[in-house]
């Protein structure tokens, strides 16, 4: 079972970047933090990778609904999306699969929401 839903594009990783979040905020997410992985290595470790980006992305109304079913759910508050350059002007996004990472949580409330988050990420993915 995979635990992300992933796409391909074929552009650089800024465009990227920009397209996924702007897919994102269309979506009614925003980008809560931006990791930047790949100066964090170069700062605390000095080695170097190619662009890597954590993007926590966050539905209002969704958390909303999480938080009421689920108080201590912000631990696994936001939903992580992944943008990494993998070469040749290719680009990797990654979005964590909501349903899956929920699993460990015992709440049948969260299934639906979870459900919901689920589908719109898809949407968002599947529309770059």
């Amino acid at each position: 079972m995979s635990y992300t839903f992933t796409r391909v594009l074929d552009i650089p990783f800024d465009q990227a970047v920009d397209r996924v979040t702007a897919a994102l905020s269309t979506a009614g997410f925003g980008v809560l933090s931006d990791i930047d992985v790949a100066a964090t290595m170069k700062k605390k470790l000095d080695r170097d990778m190619p662009p890597y980006r954590i993007l926590g992305a966050c539905n209002p109304q969704m958390a909303w609904q999480a938080l009421e079913v689920e108080p201590r759910i912000g631990a696994m508050l936001p939903c992580n999306v992944i943008v990494r350059e993998t070469g040749e002007g290719r680009t990797e996004v990654s979005a964590i699969d909501p349903v899956v990472s929920m699993q460990g949580v015992d709440n049948p409330g969260l299934g639906p929401i979870a459900e919901q988050v689920r589908t719109t990420l898809r949407e968002v993915m599947d529309g770059m």
